[in-house]
């Protein structure tokens, strides 16, 4: 199966992935106002924020601190674990992000940062976290149901700017937010299901098909880089790694030399225009160094003004180069049946 007309798509899309994956404008729009409705007050914590979450509702503190960049003036940090940071005190926001409410190793981090006395806010769309949040007084962040994890991510990535503004972590972005979003609404034209076959979304998929992608980033897109990786695992089901220049140049571009007889790999490099120069010159020679034991190679660049705009714009091609391989590969992008499968026997073994 090569095409990736609606037809071809609707044929896999169960559950309408696509929908909230171009969705992604107008879910902006309605996460800001859902964190302004929650009635949240301002605090200070000197110590920073921790986003407290696992897979798709982690991603977003890491995007936020990639969005905000310079602006950032406290550290701003996703912990993914059992376990808050060391360095976690009463002086630290702790927001627990998880769209079930009931991911078990965020539950745990809720309780832990309630023992160590720090600010809790919590962003969910239920569960368990939900409840014991409302009984402890802790702000909720309400997320609408009806997501899947991974596409719920507006939500998840303005939760962790609004509660950084708040804990004094970083300036709002509200303006900038209400911009990405018309930025991504023509994005979404120039690379949704309805864009001509040669568009940046569909070429990419194509290209990637059949191979073991590895994604690169740098600086602001070393997170997207690995928000494609897991993109492309969940959506495609196909195994999929990512790395970090310089880092990369360090160690993994070693390995690029044994790669064509384990398996046709391929690599894309993801730039940021207001990256230090020095990155796009390391991103061209590794390029150039590795292509020769790789099927295909590419640098995509981001779009946009502001840091967010160009954030957002890497997160809707990769959601979408994710969703077209997984048509591609004649699978049905939604459901994550190993995910499900490794829960219950964790549930089975309490």
């Amino acid at each position: 199966m090569d095409a990736l007309d609606r037809e071809a798509i609707g044929a896999l899309d169960s559950e309408r992935l696509l929908d909230d994956i171009l969705g992604l404008p107008a879910q902006l729009g309605d996460a800001l106002w859902r964190v302004e409705s929650a009635g949240l007050e301002a605090h200070d914590s000197p110590g920073g924020l921790v986003v407290a979450g696992m897979g798709g509702s982690a991603i977003g503190g890491d995007l936020a601190r990639a969005a905000l960049g310079d602006q950032a003036s406290r550290p701003i940090l996703a912990a993914r674990g059992y376990g808050l940071p060391p360095w976690t005190t009463p002086d630290t926001t702790v927001l627990c992000a998880s769209y079930s409410g009931d991911t078990e190793e965020t539950l745990a981090c809720y309780e832990s940062a309630g023992a160590l006395g720090a600010h809790r806010v919590v962003v969910t769309a239920g569960g368990q976290l939900a409840e014991l949040a409302r009984a402890d007084g802790v702000g909720v962040i309400p997320v609408p149901g009806g997501f899947q994890p991974r596409a719920a991510l507006a939500y998840l990535l303005v939760a962790s700017l609004e509660v950084a503004a708040l804990c004094g972590a970083g300036p709002r972005l509200a303006a900038e937010i209400d911009v990405a979003a018309g930025h991504l609404e023509k994005l979404a034209g120039e690379w949704g299901p309805d864009a001509a076959e040669d568009s940046l979304a569909k070429s990419l998929a194509r290209s990637l098909n059949g191979t073991v992608p590895v994604i690169a980033g740098a600086g602001l897109t070393s997170a997207l880089a690995y928000r494609w990786k897991t993109q492309i695992n969940e959506n495609a089901k196909l195994p999929a790694f990512y790395g970090e220049l310089p880092e990369l140049d360090h160690n993994e571009i070693a390995g690029w030399d044994g790669a064509a007889a384990l398996a046709p790999f391929s690599a894309i490099f993801l730039y940021d225009c207001d990256s230090h120069p020095r990155l796009r010159t390391r991103i061209e020679l590794t390029e150039q160094r590795i292509a020769p034991s790789a099927r295909f190679t590419s640098v995509v660049s981001t779009r946009g003004e502001s840091a967010l705009e160009r954030v957002c714009s890497l997160v809707l091609l990769g959601d979408l180069v994710s969703f077209y391989l997984a048509v591609l590969a004649g699978v049905d992008p939604t459901p994550v049946v190993a995910l499900v499968q490794l829960k219950q026997a964790l549930a089975e073994r309490e």
